[in-house]
């Protein structure tokens, strides 16, 4: 036997397939929008997080074309040397003026900045309480500090708070972590309960807030914004590639958060900046979300017509509270059957089966966007309808 034949790897993708779970990555041929081409076939797709269409807009793409005229490609190093430019400088204040928060620290994805910030604020002596249906970046993060970590179950404050009783005198900072709405069921966390709580036993609090920027709160400000908790949750994570249509991550917070992350948040250390391409049109985006809630409106509209079409069908869409609509099926083999039923029918919806979510808990996870017209939303609900009884689903 060749040990560089990798058998060990084999052997695990093909369990993967002998459970019906192996999937080969989908080609997009052109913009990720609500009607694309995938795999050399016209699709409705329901499974982008591009919320608002920005991701296509004219005003986005003619930035990202000036900033490549001015600054070229690349910013070409680090912040922290010579790929610090004025436009990220821009950026951080456009976003921290949006987030009404008083300074914000960009990364290069959510992910990064998940990696980067958790480990940068709390270290040995002291505590991460997470919640348990918390983001993979989440959970990757907190393994990177040398802090203790314990997890609540989800959105239970009765849990949250007898960790709190039990852990809270043993150490010197606690940091208690939540998604502000959580990517696989569209529940939103109880934000208000959790910092009430974090106050009552002196601890910090940490919401990343991917599924919530662009969507929820005034003008899509968020969850923090939503219940307007502003001042009172420390560190405030957001995307920049779901409903701002670009990519990147930032944590808004206080001007002693970014002081510190400047110093220690590693990705911005160790890996070059945004490109002024992506940088110009985040700038972009988050001028027009500030001067209109056209994009926001038109998104929700979408997705409650969304919702209550396939309700009526019977499909069990979960707890959802936002745009994030899961269609849950339960068996992980039926799920990606269904999924891949819904695709031939000119629906693309991907599965969502384990480790993302638990066992038995399979399903497709329908992103509704401010860009889908009526006449796609009621087709996809049409082959949702031929597809759930063909499989007696409904």
């Amino acid at each position: 036997m060749n040990i560089h034949e990798l058998t060990f790897l084999q052997e695990k993708i093909q369990e993967l397939k002998d459970t019906g779970v192996y999937r080969k990555l989908p080609i997009l041929e052109g913009p990720n929008e609500a009607e694309i081409t995938l795999n050399g076939k016209k699709v409705i797709n329901l499974s982008s997080n591009n919320y608002l269409g920005f991701a296509s807009h004219p005003k986005l793409k003619d930035a990202a074309t000036r900033a490549i005229e001015k600054y070229g490609v690349g910013a070409g190093a680090v912040r922290t040397i010579v790929g610090n430019m004025d436009l990220h400088e821009e950026m951080e204040k456009v976003l921290a003026q949006f987030k009404r928060e008083e300074a914000v620290m960009v990364f290069q994805s959510g992910f990064n900045c998940n990696a980067g910030t958790i480990q940068a604020i709390v270290e040995k002596g002291d505590l991460i309480i997470s919640d348990e249906l918390n983001h993979a970046s989440i959970i990757d993060g907190c393994r990177l500090s040398k802090a203790d970590k314990t997890v609540y179950k989800h959105a239970d404050m009765e849990s949250l708070e007898s960790v709190l009783k039990e852990k809270r005198d043993q150490y010197r900072n606690v940091l208690i972590i939540t998604d502000g709405v959580f990517s696989m069921d569209g529940d939103i966390a109880p934000l208000p309960e959790i910092v009430a709580l974090a106050e009552k036993y002196n601890a910090l609090t940490y919401v990343d807030d991917a599924h919530g920027s662009g969507v929820l709160g005034e003008n899509g400000r968020g969850t923090v914004d939503h219940f307007g908790l502003h001042g009172r949750v420390d560190f405030t994570i957001g995307t920049l590639s779901k409903a701002i249509g670009v990519i990147g991550g930032y944590v808004a917070g206080s001007h002693t958060m970014k002081e510190w992350l400047s110093h220690r948040g590693r990705p911005l250390l160790f890996s070059t900046s945004l490109p002024p391409a992506a940088v110009a049109p985040i700038i972009e985006a988050v001028n027009l979300l500030m001067s209109t809630r056209e994009y926001t409106d038109r998104l929700w509209d979408n997705a409650r017509y969304f919702k209550q079409e396939l309700g009526k069908l019977g499909f069990d869409l979960g707890k959802s509270e936002t745009p994030i609509t899961p269609v849950i099926i339960g068996n992980e083999g039926k799920t990606m059957d269904f999924s891949r039923k819904l695709l031939e029918n000119g629906v693309f919806v991907s599965g969502i089966v384990f480790p993302t979510v638990p066992k038995g808990t399979g399903r497709v996870r329908c992103m509704v966007t401010a860009a889908h017209t009526k006449e796609q939303l009621d087709q996809a609900v049409k082959v949702f309808k031929q597809v759930g009884q063909e499989m007696e689903i409904i």
